[in-house]
C-alpha cells in the first residue's frame, strides 16, 4: 500500500500527531510521503522522522497578541494560489491519501478520485461534544476545509460518540521530575507572557516561543528556542504545563500526568471548546486572560495524576491496513475500554 499523508502545518500539534502515525505506518511495513502546509518552509523544525517531505503554502488562521486576527487571515491566504496548488498536486500512484486536517493534499485526493481517511481531533466536532463559542463559519469550516471519504475523530473522552482516545507522542522514558514549570504560549506576544511570569519570583519557568532566537536566562525564566527534542525533555521533567488550548500537547501533558493551566486562543473555538471540556472534566485549570491570580492559585495545586491512554497510532495503522475503513465500532470499543482516567475526573 502507498500512502500519501498531508499535514496542516500551522500548529506542531498536528505535526506530533504525524510522528505518532509515521512511526505507526513503519511499524507495520509501510511507507507514506508527507505533505505539510500552514507555515513557512523554513520555520519548520526537528523533521527528520518524515524524510524528504514536501510543503505548500495551502491556508491558514493568522494571529495577533493571542488573538485570531480575521483580517491578516483574509489577507494572508490567496485562494486561486490554493486552487493552483490543488491542481497542481499529482497523487497518481498512491492507494490512499491519510490527512490531518490539511486541504490541499484533501481537496487534490477528491478531484483525483483517491481514497482519503481524515485523522484529526477537528472531526471530533461533527459529532455531539462539547462546544464554545462555535458559530456558523465555524462549523462550516470543520465541514469543508478538508473533505474525506471516511474521518475519525480524536478526543479526550468518548461522550458516547464514535470518537477515538488521543494520539500521544512521548518517549517512553522515566525522567526526574524537576521544580520548574513549561511554558508554551507561541500565539501570545512573547514580552505578555513574561511580564506575567516575572511577577513569580520564586518559581522557575522554562519557556518555549516562537520568537526567541537562542537560549537565555532572565531573573526566573529561561527562554528557549522552538526544538523538538528539547521540549520532549523538559516536557518530561516539569512540573506542570501552561499552554494554549490546542489538543496535542495536553494530550501529551495528561499522559505525563503534568498538571495544566491553559490559555485559549481568543476567537478560536476549537480551543475555546478545549478548555472547557478540560475543566469539566476536571483535568485543567483555564484562563481567558493572562491571570496573575489563577496563576497563583495553579502554582499551590497539587501534583496531577496521569491518564492512561492506549497506542492509538499503531490501532489506527493496522486499522487502516486492514482496508475495512467503513467499519470502525470494534476500533473504537478496543481503545476506549483501554483508557484509565485519575478517580478526581469528573462527568464521565
Amino acid at each position: 500500500m502507498k500512502i500519501f499523508y498531508g499535514v496542516q502545518g500551522t500548529g506542531n500539534g498536528h505535526i506530533a500527531r504525524a510522528r505518532a502515525m509515521c512511526q505507526a505506518l513503519k511499524n507495520s511495513g509501510v511507507e507514506a510521503d508527507f505533505l505539510f502546509s500552514g507555515r513557512d518552509k523554513d520555520k519548520y523544525f526537528s523533521m527528520e522522522e518524515f524524510g524528504t517531505y514536501q510543503t505548500r503554502r495551502g491556508l491558514t488562521f493568522a494571529t495577533h497578541n493571542g488573538k485570531v486576527s480575521y483580517l491578516k487571515t483574509c489577507l494572508n491566504n490567496n485562494i486561486l494560489h490554493f486552487y493552483k496548488e490543488v491542481k497542481a498536486l499529482d497523487l497518481s500512484g498512491y492507494d490512499l491519501v491519510l490527512n490531518d486536517f490539511e486541504p490541499v493534499s484533501a481537496w487534490a485526493a477528491q478531484r483525483q478520485g483517491i481514497p482519503s481517511i481524515s485523522i484529526s481531533h477537528q472531526n471530533a466536532f461533527r459529532y455531539s461534544v462539547p462546544l464554545k463559542g462555535a458559530g456558523w463559519l465555524d462549523k462550516k469550516i470543520i465541514e469543508h476545509f478538508a473533505p474525506a471519504q471516511h474521518r475519525i475523530g480524536l478526543h479526550w473522552y468518548h461522550f458516547d460518540q464514535p470518537i477515538l482516545p488521543p494520539i500521544v507522542h512521548t518517549a517512553d522514558t522515566q525522567k526526574e521530575i524537576e521544580d520548574f514549570i513549561l511554558v508554551y504560549l507561541p500565539f501570545e506576544n512573547i514580552n505578555d507572557v513574561t511580564d506575567l511570569l516575572f511577577r513569580f519570583t520564586r518559581q522557575r519557568f522554562i519557556c518555549y516561543h516562537p520568537d526567541i532566537i537562542e537560549v537565555e536566562i532572565v531573573e526566573n525564566i529561561e527562554l528557549r528556542p522552538l526544538s523538538f527534542d528539547g521540549f520532549q525533555c523538559h516536557l518530561h521533567r516539569c512540573n506542570g504545563v501552561i499552554a494554549n488550548g490546542g489538543f496535542e500537547l495536553p494530550s501529551e501533558a495528561l499522559t505525563l500526568g503534568k498538571k495544566l493551566l491553559l490559555k485559549p486562543l481568543t476567537g478560536q473555538f476549537e480551543q475555546m471548546s478545549n478548555v472547557a471540556t478540560l475543566e469539566d472534566l476536571g483535568l485543567a485549570t483555564g484562563m481567558e486572560v493572562l491571570d496573575a491570580s489563577i496563576l497563583r492559585h495553579w502554582l499551590d495545586e497539587a501534583h496531577a495524576e496521569s491518564v492512561n491512554y492506549p497506542d492509538v497510532a499503531q490501532a489506527i495503522a493496522d486499522w487502516v491496513i486492514k482496508g475495512d475503513w467503513e467499519n470502525k465500532s470494534e476500533l473504537t470499543t478496543h481503545l476506549w475500554d483501554k483508557v484509565d482516567f485519575p478517580s478526581y475526573v469528573t462527568n464521565i
